[in-house]
C-alpha cells in the first residue's frame, strides 16, 4: 500500500510528545518545540535529516528521497515522496527525523518500542 499524508499524520503524530502545529502555511510536526517533518502538499513530506541520514537515504532509495533545494537542503532537510515508499519507509524515516530533534526524555519512550524495519541508521 502507498501511504498517503494522512498516513504521514497519523505516524507522526505516534511519537512520544509529537504536536501538530504550521508554519509558512503547511502542516509541521514538533518533538519538543522543534520541527521534525512537514506537509508541503504534492504527496511528499519534509523531513529533518543530519546531512550523513540524509546522504545515506539518498544513496539507498534516490527515487523516494531527495535534498530540499538550496541551503535547507544543505542542513538535512530532505523530501520524501509517497508514491515510491511504503508504510515502513515511510515509519522509519519519520522516527528517524524525530529523534534528531526530540528531547531525550522522550527518546526514552520511543527506546521501549521496537525499531522500524527499513533502517539504515545513521
Amino acid at each position: 500500500m502507498v501511504p498517503d499524508q494522512s498516513d504521514a499524520r497519523r505516524l507522526a503524530l505516534a511519537l512520544p510528545g509529537a504536536t501538530e502545529g504550521a508554519h509558512c502555511g503547511k502542516v509541521d510536526f514538533r518533538a519538543g518545540g522543534k520541527i521534525f517533518a512537514s506537509l508541503p502538499g504534492d504527496g511528499v513530506v519534509v523531513l529533518k535529516f543530519l546531512a550523513e541520514q540524509q546522504a545515506t537515504r539518498i544513496a539507498a532509495w534516490p527515487g523516494a528521497f531527495a535534498a530540499v533545494p538550496g541551503g535547507w537542503g544543505q542542513k538535512g532537510w530532505t523530501r520524501l515522496h509517497l508514491a515510491a515508499v511504503d508504510l515502513g519507509l515511510l515509519e522509519d524515516a519519520l522516527a528517524a527525523a524525530w529523534r534528531n530533534v526530540a528531547p531525550k526524555r522522550l527518546q526514552r519512550d520511543l527506546a521501549a518500542t521496537s525499531a522500524p524495519a527499513h533502517s539504515p541508521r545513521s
